[in-house]
């Protein structure tokens, strides 16, 4: 049976993230599919890391090297816009970073931010938990399309 590596990228103090992880693992239609699931939680540092870690990803690593390895085979990836931009999240997205997740094959759904200095036209203000909420639905349907 096939399964799917669901990639949640963060950084900083992981909040994204870590609701992003939350918010999937409580989503019915993830729930059903949960045994054909690999939620991996990658940070651009170890706080980010843990923080998802603690709500409910099956495995985490931090760091340039760890993003550029799971992105590399991931199905999905999740997190903020600012993964796909160098020198974002205060700096802690470094060029190969950036590059690993735009280059990736895997489907990403991210969340913009005004953060990133970033503004996407067509895009409405939302708040985190809005966009987390979106991010988890499009997430869902997707996986919902992989896996039936």
């Amino acid at each position: 049976m096939p399964r799917l590596k669901v990639v949640i990228l963060d950084g900083q103090g992981g909040g994204l993230g870590r609701t992003l992880v939350e918010m999937l693992r409580r989503h019915p239609l993830v729930q059903a599919r949960a045994d054909r699931l690999e939620l991996l939680a990658v940070g651009t540092n170890a706080l980010a890391t843990s923080a998802m870690l603690k709500a409910g990803a099956d495995a985490g690593a931090t760091g340039e090297n760890a993003i550029m390895w799971n992105c590399a085979d991931a199905d999905l990836v999740c997190g903020p816009l600012g993964i796909v931009l160098s020198g974002a999240l205060h700096g802690e997205v470094s060029a190969a970073m950036a590059r690993a997740v735009a280059e990736s094959r895997a489907r990403k759904i991210l969340v913009p931010s005004v953060q990133c200095q970033v503004r996407i036209a067509g895009v409405a203000d939302r708040s985190p938990s809005q966009y987390a909420e979106e991010v988890v639905a499009m997430a869902a349907e997707w996986i919902v399309e992989r896996l039936g």
